[in-house]
């Protein structure tokens, strides 16, 4: 009971002095605020290598000829052969592939009947840049389609593809509900690094380091009340965000509140253990601020939220998995355009649970090693 008396008022300390200091406030403020606008209108993307899966169901010389033109093109992997239409579902949910061309029963009879034939070109809208681009390149291949195999762009009278195009999850491929949804990750990671990464190296710096530890509070509770005001004004921000969201921006939310809300939870218990271990390691708060931005840069990049994870190589791929920002963007984009909810994010979770399972005691051991 006294060491929760303890804990709760190291804890009310940590909220006055942020709540008290003008630039502190405008950390947890001012911001995130100005981020969310600058990154909600500004962020672009470039695609290569899509990932993509076929469902022919012509089976046909002709068919085979099309298809092979996409497998030739470099901006193309294909990844599954499908059987039935049931398989489409799977493999644009799961994210296996970025699309799935449908080339129906019909498609070598209306080419000899000089009819256009239909193919149809199912998209995942989530990633709308992505989308958009690989639609963009289907469309010139179909365009350049001839039966015969020599180049038909120069001959009118050759039937042309008809390509019906259909986008999940983001019907009109619109790139902020891409960007938007994924905001409230980033900009609330920035806030907890910078608060937690400095909440040692000020205490070093201003000389009060030294009294905290005369103090009645074991090292462990003071870790404790260094980390709640960042969990706090973390989910508050993530939560402040996501609002804005679908109140200013206009993204829609489909999924469970509840699933977003662990999610940010999560999120955050890993982003304070980073935090932390960095402040731990910092003797002043200049130190404990180049190292928030040394994690902060390179953990946006390698995230998924600016360039599509799967264009990097395949180590980098692999060494992303280490990185929370990227399950959190991820699973934010699944709860808002998918309509996800608490089971649908546990594979974005888990690997969170794990990292803050790591950050945490590792903060811990190395504030009671500087300690000691």
């Amino acid at each position: 009971m006294n060491a929760l008396r303890r804990i709760l008022a190291l804890v009310a300390k940590e909220f006055l002095a942020v709540l008290r200091d003008p630039k502190s406030r405008f950390v947890v403020i001012g911001p995130p605020f100005i981020q969310f606008v600058v990154f909600g209108y500004a962020a672009t993307f470039d695609v290569t290598d899509v990932r993509y899966a076929v469902l022919d169901e012509s089976r046909t010389a002709e068919s085979r000829r099309f298809l092979a033109d996409i497998e030739h093109s470099p901006d193309f992997h294909l990844v599954r052969m499908l059987d039935s239409t049931s398989q489409m579902t799977d493999v644009i949910e799961s994210q296996d592939v970025r699309l799935v061309v449908h080339v129906g029963s019909d498609f070598a009879r209306r080419l000899g009947t000089g009819d256009p034939p239909v193919v149809q070109v199912v998209a995942d809208g989530r990633n709308s840049n992505v989308a958009s681009v690989a639609l963009g390149y289907l469309g010139r291949i179909a365009a350049r389609f001839s039966p015969s195999g020599a180049d038909g762009a120069g001959d009118p009278s050759a039937p042309r593809l008809l390509v019906v195009e259909r986008s999940w999850f983001n019907a009109n491929l619109s790139s902020r509900w891409y960007i938007v949804s994924a905001l409230a990750a980033e900009i609330a990671m920035v806030v907890v690094m910078l608060l937690t990464s400095l909440s040692v190296a000020r205490e070093r710096e201003f000389g009060t380091f030294d009294q905290l530890l005369v103090a009645p509070f074991r090292a462990g509770e003071i870790l404790i009340g260094k980390a709640v005001p960042g969990i706090v004004f973390g989910i508050f921000d993530g939560l402040l965000l996501s609002a804005a969201a679908v109140w200013w921006f206009g993204v829609p939310f489909r999924g469970a509140f509840l699933a977003m809300l662990a999610v940010l939870f999560v999120f955050v218990l890993a982003i304070v253990g980073v935090g932390l271990l960095v402040s731990s390691l910092s003797t002043t708060m200049q130190q404990g601020l180049l190292g928030s931005f040394v994690f902060i840069m390179p953990a946006t990049i390698l995230s998924g939220f600016t360039t599509p994870v799967e264009n990097m190589p395949g180590w980098l791929q692999t060494l992303t998995l280490a990185n929370p920002l990227r399950h959190a963007v991820l699973a934010l984009r699944h709860v808002f355009l998918q309509g996800a909810g608490p089971s649908e994010v546990w594979p974005q979770l888990w690997p969170l649970l794990v990292i803050a399972g790591v950050t945490l005691p590792a903060a811990s051991w190395m504030f009671r090693s500087r300690t000691g």
